[in-house]
């Protein structure tokens, strides 16, 4: 841990606890848009573990865990740092939007470029101005729009600290996931930092079980490196999942499911069906494959190719 944090050209020394505010641009009224990221250090050596969220502006399950635990204090390590920032895409947060006003999707625009799109400037900034500091780092995710996505932990569980870090969260799900390109997560694996992602429920909705389970996860993630005395035990088992599949529609009209997330089917398991708006056209949906159902879709208005299910084994 080094003894000097300097974030947004404020210096961090051990002991202290920070607020800074990284200008990131204005909106064309001028207002200034900033990103606030709380940094908190512990005398005591150890690691310096980011907990990140608003990745996607609509995604506001995470930005619900750090506030949690902000409002409680519970992010005073004792030792190491623990890096916060409830919401990175200030953009999308004010307007109920995955990307920023330019389209783009942050977290496909890694490593940034200080003269790229808006997208690709907050990433730059985020990389030269928190991640070199970072060791660990635990980055909240939700499902889409209307689609719900069961707790799980997304990971590279051939890494070794990924694997190490995931069972330590002990989620009901743990997912194999290869990096995608243009991710924060792959951009740090580059440089030997492990960024694990956790998903829950969907945009725009909290996910109380969801929001619950993510600060039982991080705590244990914290205890076990070391920072937090306090956790809970898991509830329920982790399921590991190497493998995953999309079932998508291939007729358009009104989709209804008889199976819950979180369910666990069977291949060929009658699971839903497809009608038309008029009785006339009726389409049985069966499993695709046997295993967990971690993502579902719960738009009744569905068109050709749209995805329905998401099963993991």
């Amino acid at each position: 841990m080094p003894e000097t944090i300097v974030i947004n050209g404020r210096s961090i020394d051990r002991g202290e606890k920070v607020l800074t505010k990284l200008v990131i641009s204005k909106l064309p009224s001028g207002t200034v848009i900033e990103i606030p990221v709380y940094v908190f250090r512990s005398v005591h050596d150890g690691p310096v573990v980011l907990l990140m969220a608003g990745m996607h502006g609509d995604e506001v399950n995470g930005t619900e865990i750090i506030r949690r635990m902000l409002s409680k204090k519970m992010l005073y390590p004792l030792k190491g740092t623990i890096i916060a920032v409830p919401v990175l895409n200030i953009y999308g947060f004010l307007n109920f939007s995955r990307e920023v006003p330019d389209g783009k999707d942050v977290n496909r625009s890694f490593p940034g470029n200080r003269d790229g799109s808006l997208a690709s400037r907050v990433a730059h900034r985020f990389m030269k101005e928190v991640l070199p500091y970072v060791d660990y780092g635990l980055d909240f995710h939700t499902g889409g729009s209307s689609r719900a996505n069961y707790p799980q932990i997304r990971c590279v569980l051939s890494d070794h600290k990924n694997a190490e870090l995931a069972n330590a969260f002990a989620p009901p799900f743990i997912m194999n996931a290869p990096y995608r390109q243009g991710s924060l997560r792959k951009e740090a694996g580059k440089l030997g930092k492990s960024i694990l992602v956790y998903e829950t429920g969907e945009s725009l909705r909290f996910d109380e079980k969801g929001i619950n389970l993510g600060i039982e996860g991080t705590c244990r993630v914290l205890h076990h490196l070391g920072m937090m005395a306090n956790f809970n035990e898991p509830t329920e088992p982790t399921v590991v999942c190497m493998k995953d599949i999309w079932l998508r529609a291939k007729n358009a009209g009104l989709w209804r499911t008889f199976i819950s997330i979180g369910e666990h089917v069977k291949k060929n398991q009658h699971i839903g069906s497809i009608t038309d708006p008029y009785g006339e056209m009726e389409v049985r949906l069966n499993a695709p494959a046997t295993g967990y159902v971690i993502g579902l879709n719960n738009m009744p208005v569905v068109n050709q190719g749209d995805a329905l299910l998401h099963i993991s084994f």
